[in-house]
């Protein structure tokens, strides 16, 4: 039997599939099951992977938007960095680092007014982060004062909102890092730093641990206020060309400089590593989880084929009377099974295209921020995934159709055309 024409017998079989006696429609109704079973798979699976891809991205971009790809500090805690200017020129000549920005890092007490205070970490820096100057809710990102006014402040959205914060406000900030003891009371207490600040712009990230706890300023400001030098900074926070390169470049960097130099790429780094660690088992975990759904949907073509082969058994045996091959039956009923796997892998595609590409149009699901560190469900479509998915789904329905088509190339002809 030639292909062309098993092709048009499964075509026959597949879409025009009746029984013989009382509820004819009904073998035709479990064809659209078995097909419908394996488009809902798909698409789950689909839906799946372009969500857990698109959160994996947002929080990777949100994370080294913000800290960068590997952070150089001192191996000992709260030590600032000598000869910043050296060290900052060495660092850019490192093969494969593509920017370095120096940063003074500092916890102080942030007070509005005698009721609203709270501690943060102030991070002074050069320049304005790229990541955190496009994530500006209020106001501008300005890290310079103009004219004689206070320095600037930008803070995050859920700190304006617990402090009552609004752009033009001032507020004071309180450091105990380096003290000033000249002035300090009995058993040399050292007097905290006190700077006043007003707030140039509010930021939001959606990451509750971010917009909580850091605010920004100039690099000057906070070294001043943090009792450092002029040459002196917290850490630098290096962009590489590649970031899969971040954990060979964090090593030489530190067999390079030596000692007090440390330098850890963003995934080492707490509390980013654990939320690393979490987009890391939604990767591992939902795919495997949904793609049970898949399986399932495949192994019920077995019971659709079986029927079609019980309802089907005389024309079976007439087309062995017309010297039908079982080989030939065999991939008969195999290329039926082919083929719902191809029109629900089809349809399941379709619908999960479909529906990315309305929540990436009109964010159809939101998310609560405080647990999921973004507002609407993120989607990022890959051809990779549906074409994986895609031949996965129908080499599993080809395997699930194996059973039946040996089963229907054991028919023996006399039976078969004698079966009522």
């Amino acid at each position: 039997m030639s292909f062309h024409f098993e092709r048009f017998v499964a075509l026959r079989y597949l879409w025009g599939a009746e029984g013989q006696a009382e509820g004819r429609s009904f073998l035709r109704f479990v064809t659209y099951v078995a097909i419908g079973g394996v488009a809902l798979g798909v698409a789950a699976l689909l839906l799946s992977l372009a969500i857990v891809r698109g959160f994996s991205q947002e929080i990777t971009d949100k994370i080294i938007g913000f800290g960068a790809h590997i952070q150089v500090q001192s191996f000992v805690e709260d030590e600032p960095l000598s000869e910043a200017a050296s060290l900052e020129r060495r660092l850019g000549e490192v093969d494969g680092i593509a920017q370095v920005s120096p940063v003074v890092e500092n916890l102080v007490l942030l007070r509005r007014s005698n009721t609203s205070i709270d501690g943060v970490v102030m991070l002074g820096n050069r320049t304005v982060p790229q990541y955190m100057e496009g994530r500006i809710q209020e106001g501008t990102f300005r890290l310079t004062a103009q004219n004689d006014g206070p320095p600037p402040l930008v803070v995050g959205a859920a700190l304006a909102e617990r402090l009552g914060l609004a752009v033009g406000d001032q507020v004071a900030a309180f450091s105990l890092l380096n003290g000033d003891s000249s002035e300090g009371g009995a058993m040399g207490i050292q007097r905290p730093r006190v700077r006043q600040f007003q707030v140039e712009g509010i930021y939001e990230t959606s990451m509750t641990n971010i917009d909580d706890t850091y605010v920004f300023t100039g690099l000057s400001v906070a070294q001043s206020l943090a009792g450092f030098g002029q040459g002196e900074v917290s850490r630098f926070d290096l962009t590489t060309t590649d970031i899969s390169r971040a954990d060979s470049l964090a090593a030489g960097i530190e067999n390079t400089f030596g000692f007090p130099v440390s330098a850890r790429t963003i995934y080492q780094i707490q509390p980013f590593s654990s939320l690393f660690a979490w987009v890391d088992l939604q990767q591992s975990i939902i795919p495997l989880v949904i793609g049970v759904i898949v399986i399932v949907a495949a192994f019920n073509i077995i019971g659709a084929l079986l029927m079609m082969i019980l309802e089907k058994t005389r024309e079976i045996g007439v087309l062995q009377s017309l010297g039908v091959s079982q080989g030939g039956l065999k991939r008969l009923f195999l290329l039926v099974g082919v083929l719902i796997g191809v029109a629900g892998a089809t349809i399941g595609s379709v619908t999960a295209f479909g529906l990315s590409v309305l929540q990436q149009q009109y964010a159809l699901i939101p998310l609560p921020a405080e647990a999921y560190y973004m507002t609407t469900a993120p989607i990022q479509l890959n051809l990779f995934d549906y074409l994986l998915v895609n031949g996965v789904a129908i080499l599993l329905c080809a395997i699930a159709a194996y059973i039946p088509a040996r089963v229907a190339a054991r028919i023996e002809p006399v039976r078969a055309i004698r079966f009522q």
